[in-house]
């Protein structure tokens, strides 16, 4: 661990933009992992709703409620010292009133110590953005590829790849700027938008599938890391086969185990020979009582 490292903050992150420094954005569910993202060098964490699918096995990120994100959101908080770590406002969370959006997002800064919140939407969220920046909390935007509006955009289609499409993300980006937001995620659009979009704002704007023009860039945890098998998105980069490695040491245990090569001595605690013999001779007697 680099001891110089310190704590990265707003301030950081508006420093590295201006410095042309890319920013290492990674999402985290799990104190293990988080803690590993941390050591690692990562420089921001988010605690995405996407747990909703590589964690508790749901078909999309819908159904995960502000109670689970908040529980992960504490756990992943507990093993970071140097991350910056947003918790991602799951649906329902922000959509009805200005007042649900800053009481929910309260909860990750008050319950679960995360340094910001990230909610998705444009120009129809500002006034979400804005009451939840004027209650003093950290705002990252998201747009493009949506997660929470499947519908609307009609699956998981790429964003911005008509002159029309582009103006559309840019007014809602520049809207959200207004609104406040500090920072701003891209998702799932040509580079050459995303570099568009950027070069408009002066707040830092990180991509996830925005080709390599942006501040940074973001994956999701389980996908670079081989450990979410229902589909890995063109974007994503595997750097380690984890579900193959792990799946085979769980075979190797359970081979092990009905072999009765695990455990063995090496594994088991000792005890003075003494006290062996006075708990067996116990054994013995208490048995020949029963009979």
């Amino acid at each position: 661990m680099n001891e110089a490292r310190k704590k990265v903050t707003i301030m950081t992150l508006r420093g590295m933009k201006q410095r042309g420094e890319k920013a290492v954005y990674l999402t985290a569910y799990d104190y293990p992992l988080a803690l590993l993202a941390d050591r690692a060098g990562v420089d921001i964490i988010l605690v995405g709703d996407s747990l909703a699918m590589t964690t508790l096995g749901y078909k999309t990120t819908l159904p995960v409620t502000m109670d689970e994100m908040i529980s992960h959101a504490k756990a992943v908080v507990r093993a970071v010292q140097y991350a910056f770590v947003i918790g991602d406002m799951p649906y329902m969370s922000y959509q009805p009133s200005d007042r649900d959006a800053v009481l929910n997002a309260g909860r990750f800064i008050a319950e679960a110590g995360c340094d910001a919140v990230k909610l998705e939407g444009g120009a129809r969220v500002a006034s979400r953005i804005r009451a939840i920046v004027d209650a003093g909390i950290v705002v990252q935007g998201h747009l493009g590829l949506t997660p929470q509006n499947m519908g609307q955009l009609g699956g998981y289609r790429v964003q911005g790849r008509t002159q029309h499409g582009f103006e559309v993300l840019l007014a809602d980006a520049l809207a959200i700027q207004e609104a406040g937001v500090s920072s701003l995620l891209l998702e799932a659009m040509p580079p050459e938008t995303a570099a568009a979009i950027k070069e408009r704002l002066d707040i830092p704007v990180y991509g996830i599938g925005a080709g390599d023009k942006t501040d940074g860039q973001l994956v999701i945890i389980h996908d670079m890391l081989g450990l979410f098998e229902q589909f890995t998105p063109k974007f994503v980069k595997r750097y380690l086969n984890g579900g193959e490695l792990i799946c085979n040491a769980i075979q190797e245990y359970c081979g092990d185990v009905r072999a009765g090569r695990f455990p063995s001595p090496e594994h088991f605690y000792d005890i003075a020979g003494s006290e062996a013999e006075k708990i067996l001779n116990s054994a013995r007697e208490s048995g020949a009582q029963r009979r």
